[in-house]
Parts: structure tokens; C-alpha cells; sequence
């Protein structure tokens, strides 16, 4: 018996080999899940969607910064498979900036993709799961946004991802009452796509040091906590955060 048999599962930005989403929804198929992956890149969505375990995954091109695209991904997927039981907010771009170097087009970048695109998407599943009385939404934030930036995103990243929390937060107090949950992850110093290359070896040692748990998280340690909040496992949790940081902040 997987935990997801029988789900619908939404996860926005997923189509990257080794990326959180990709991850995530590697776990939720292997849980029974059908997935639906969005990304920028159709081709990529689709090569992503095929690649997972079991059948009747889809890959779907999808602009979460627009708000058209995800009612029209909501649509296509009530079309197709009946429901949504699961969003997965994973979209999400981060740049290495100063306080000082963020312009204008840098702070509207990275707050579109992850805060407004988070909000889009679950604007366009909410009635949905409103109507059928039940839902999960996942949200990924940052422990960036809790300790005020540090390894990768500048202070409008921070920001953003912050804003996730709150945004989180105020959704998950909103819609209890239609049996729809939203929670959210703060993920650390994960081992991916967009991390690879960009330490120097000191950065690196600098950066494990800070880490009671002395290694890098994996992309499947933040996909088990996702999981873990859109199955029953967590039915009676909403508006929490769940830190996957191997220590690096405790609080």
C-alpha cells in the first residue's frame, strides 16, 4: 500500500534531473501517486513525467508567475483525471546577490517564481479542493528565510521565501474550515542542480561546519517530509514548517 494510492499530485517546476521537484515526485509515484509535473520546458516536463515509476503521469507547460497558465493547468488536470488532491509548490530561482547589487528585474525574478507563483498555482487548485472537501498544499520556503540568507540567496531571496511562510501560514488559517491544509518546508544546504559548482572547496567546509549533521542534504530528504505532509500522515497538520536542515538551525 503506498501512502498517495489513488492521489492527484500537482508539482510546479519539476522537470530538473536533480531537483527537489523531481525528487519529490520520484517518491509520490513510487507512493502510488499519479503526478503531474509543470515546468517552463514542455519537452522537459513530459521526458520528466515519463521517467517515473507506474503509468498515466503528465508533463504540462506552465508559467507559474502567470496566472492564466496555472488556472489552464488546474483545468487540464481536472479534465483529465478527475481531481487534485496535492499541490506542490517547488518553482522557485534564487540568485547570489548582495543587498546593494539587487535591481529592480533581480527582486522581480526571484519574488515572482517563488511568492507570487505560489500563490497563483494554489489560487488556481484551491476551489477545487474546496469542493471536494479536502487537499494538501506544500509550499517550499527556505531555512534562508528563517536565519536571513547565508549560502546562496541574496537578501530579495530571503525575502521571498519568507513571504512563503507567511503566505503559508494565513492560507493554512483560511482554508481548515474546507478540510484543505498547506504547510510548508524549509529545506538547508541541499545538493542540487542549482547548488553544484557554485562552492569554492573553503565555502564548502565552511558551510558543512555550520551543519551539526556534517553532510549536505540530499534531494530525497526533503522529498520524504513532502510525503510526509501531503499524505494522512500529517492530517492534522497545517500552517507548520518543517525544517530539513541536518541541524544547521535550530530554533
Amino acid at each position: 500500500m503506498g501512502l498517495l494510492d489513488g492521489k492527484i499530485a500537482i508539482i510546479t517546476g519539476a522537470a530538473s534531473p536533480r531537483g527537489l521537484g523531481k525528487a519529490t515526485a520520484q517518491l509520490f509515484a513510487e507512493h502510488g501517486a499519479t503526478v503531474v509535473i509543470t515546468d517552463l520546458d514542455l519537452a522537459a516536463a513530459e521526458a520528466a513525467a515519463a521517467d517515473l515509476p507506474g503509468a498515466g503521469h503528465i508533463g504540462l507547460v506552465g508559467n507559474v508567475t502567470d496566472k492564466a497558465d496555472c488556472e489552464a493547468v488546474a483545468q487540464s488536470v481536472t479534465d483529465a483525471l478527475g481531481r487534485i488532491d496535492i499541490l506542490v509548490n517547488n518553482a522557485g530561482i534564487t540568485q547570489p546577490l548582495k543587498l546593494m547589487e539587487i535591481a529592480p528585474e533581480n527582486y522581480e525574478a526571484v519574488t515572482d517564481v517563488s511568492l507570487r507563483g505560489t500563490l497563483y498555482m494554489s489560487q488556481a487548485v484551491i476551489p477545487t479542493m474546496r469542493a471536494q472537501g479536502a487537499g494538501s498544499i506544500v509550499n517550499l520556503s527556505s531555512v534562508s528565510a528563517q536565519r536571513g540568507g547565508g549560502i546562496f540567496g541574496g537578501p530579495h531571496y530571503s525575502a521571498a521565501k519568507a513571504g512563503v511562510l507567511g503566505l503559508t501560514k494565513a492560507m493554512a488559517r483560511e482554508l481548515a474550515p474546507d478540510g484543505v491544509r498547506a504547510n510548508a518546508i524549509c529545506p538547508g544546504f541541499i545538493a542540487t542542480d542549482i547548488t553544484a559548482g557554485k562552492l569554492t572547496d573553503e565555502m564548502r567546509a565552511q558551510v558543512l561546519a555550520g551543519i551539526p549533521m556534517g553532510r549536505a542534504g540530499e534531494a530525497s530528504d526533503v522529498a520524504g517530509c513532502a510525503l510526509f505532509l501531503a499524505s494522512d500522515l500529517s492530517a492534522y497538520c497545517t500552517g507548520t514548517e518543517v525544517d530539513v536542515n541536518g541541524g544547521s538551525l535550530i530554533h
